[in-house]
């Protein structure tokens, strides 16, 4: 098969724990360079840790595999500074529309509003965006050692840190790490050693997906059809990818043989008839695959930490599989990292644990429910899914109804012991829990955008709009409060009194558009604790620096802390 893509094939380098008599130690070990571990290492170079990150191939993946980047993936990407090339070469998109036999059901518009950075979805093949972070990592020397060819061969995982054993081509080594986070796959080696499960159902129905080289009319959009004239009875599905690639999965039924259905001079009929007689094209990839919906029941097993599909797996219709893995490890880091630095008490990692738990039920119950809808197992849900999509034609209340995949949306942690209380009210939609939202404002008189003055810590996002003489007994706290809390900084929605543009680690922002304040239903006086992962920790209509120091500490799991931390508050406070 033709290809527009060369995959780079990175040089293997002899490991110095070859020429040395002692086992050496490492805050952090990674097992897997796929999308999970390489933003990992980069999230935890940003965050000021080193790793180490193993993987027993010397290339990035092949074939497109993850495809659909969704909006709140790329604000992650971005916070780790390698989005821009995926901009540039990804396929921008937000329309899909659902076909029905012969006809067009209803198309829809997953981003309707203006003044966001980032477009709802790009389409960008997995090997391009591993390329891109592999790049990225090589701006960290000193802080990520990447290594080809090196393959974990046992685990011994102790609840204060793990022991290794890599193979290489030059002989074995061991290491020996704080925390060993795994992310080598659905298939993970890592969790067969340690003989841990990873639960779900397995479907029956198979796929095959095809990337076809062609040039086509087809507008950038994602179009689903259900029981097409050109695939009767079942499914297909279809998405453009750079360099005039397009994407299309094809239902196939639980009895194709996927060895048969791979090979090309069976892939072809099925592609000529979807495209017409007189359409050329060139196949450039295939695979047929099943879907799996399953995680483990706990992702920590004592200092070892699952991330991506290692941890879950979903199907690939709702694309969020790669974006809950890319949520997951902007989860994670931040916490890890402040436990190593003794910032906050382990109990805090705990947390990954629960919130990321309910983010891959929340991936799986949508994964599931698609599977379903797009292929019906009884008569009677062949049935309700053909009415639905005839009502859908000219009613609005079937479209909600109608699951082609429901695309990923950011998760929120409504139930986080990290929150707090939410008792003043604000926007539904940026309750604590709730992924920050973007906006366009003015940065000394430049063009700018509000999630990139996050950076990797806690934000207090203030309104400065305060009623007389109010500054001045807020002002002298907070100088206190940044001046302990070196882990918080100040965004000020402007204008900004002398007294709080004084402040240390302080950005005053002009809110030209208003969105910000329309957003986050600012109010004078009030505001928002962001957390590193850019999600609302807290929220006030009147702000006071006790407030936000009890929502720091709550936010970093002071209050999960046993008795085992009860010296824990003063101890964060003096290193934070």
């Amino acid at each position: 098969m033709p290809t527009t893509y060369k995959n780079p094939v990175y040089p293997y380098r002899r490991p110095p724990e070859l020429d040395i008599q002692e086992v050496r130690h490492y805050p952090v070990v990674i097992v897997g360079a796929g999308p999970s571990g390489l933003a990992a290492a980069i999230d935890l170079a940003h965050q000021g840790v080193n790793s180490i990150v193993l993987d027993d191939n010397n290339t990035v993946s092949v074939g497109s595999r993850a495809l659909c980047f969704a909006k709140r993936s790329l604000e992650i990407v971005d916070r780790l500074g390698c989005v821009e090339p995926m901009l540039a070469k990804g396929v921008t998109w937000q329309h899909g529309r659902v076909f029905f036999q012969d006809r067009e059901v209803y198309d829809f518009n997953l981003l309707p509003e203006d003044g966001h950075r980032m477009p709802a979805f790009i389409n960008l093949q997995q090997y391009y965006f591993e390329e891109f972070l592999v790049n990225r990592t090589h701006d960290f020397p000193e802080q990520i050692d990447l290594r080809w060819k090196h393959k974990v061969i046992d685990v011994d995982a102790q609840p204060e840190c793990s022991a290794i054993k890599v193979s290489t081509q030059d002989g074995d080594y061991q290491l020996t790490c704080d925390y060993l986070l795994v992310s080598d796959g659905a298939n993970s080696r890592i969790r067969d050693i340690l003989g841990l499960e990873c639960k779900g159902q397995v479907f029956q129905d198979r796929f095959l997906i095809a990337d076809v080289v062609m040039k086509a009319d087809f507008p950038t959009e994602r179009w689903f059809w259900f029981d097409p004239p050109f695939h009767p009875n079942q499914s297909v599905l279809l998405h453009k990818e750079p360099d005039n690639v397009w994407r299309i999965d094809f239902q196939l039924g639980c009895d194709a043989d996927p060895e048969e259905e791979k090979k090309e001079e069976n892939i072809r009929p099925r592609v000529q008839a979807m495209l017409g007689q007189d359409v050329e094209f060139e196949l450039e990839w295939a695979s047929v695959y099943t879907f799996r919906c399953r995680k483990m029941d706990n992702f920590i097993h004592h200092s070892v930490i699952f991330i991506g599909d290692a941890a879950h797996q979903v199907s690939p219709f709702g694309a969020r599989g790669a974006n809950g893995a890319l949520q997951g490890v902007d989860n994670l880091v931040w916490k890890l990292a402040r436990v190593l630095k003794q910032q906050a008490p382990k109990t805090l990692l705990s947390t990954y644990n629960t919130e990321r738990q309910h983010g891959a039920a929340e991936n799986i119950l949508n994964s599931t429910r698609a599977t379903d809808f797009i292929t019906p197992k009884s008569h009677i849900s062949q049935v309700f899914r053909d009415v639905t999509l005839e009502l859908a034609e000219k009613h609005a209340f079937a479209r909600s109804l109608v699951n082609s995949g429901r695309l990923s949306m950011p998760c929120r942690y409504d139930t986080s012991p990290l929150n707090t209380p939410d008792v003043n009210g604000g926007p539904r939609e940026l309750r604590p829990g709730s992924p920050a939202k973007d906006a366009p404002i003015r940065l000394r008189e430049e063009n700018a955008w509000l999630l990139n003055q996050f950076g990797d810590g806690f934000v207090l996002l203030l309104d400065g709009r305060f009623e007389d003489g109010h500054t001045d007994t807020l002002a002298a706290p907070l100088k206190e409060l940044l001046g302990r809390r070196t882990d918080l900084s100040l965004v000020i929605v402007g204008p900004a009194t002398d007294e709080l543009s004084a402040l240390p680690r302080t950005t005053i922002v002009d809110d030209s558009e208003g969105l910000v304040t329309q957003r986050y239903g600012l109010k004078a006086g009030g505001g928002y604790l962001i957390r590193p992962d850019q999600h609302v920790a807290a929220r006030w209509h009147a702000i006071t620096a006790r407030r936000v120091e009890d929502a720091l500490d709550r936010a970093l799991g002071v209050y999960l802390a046993g008795a085992a931390d009860t010296t824990f508050q003063e101890s964060c406070h003096a290193k934070a």
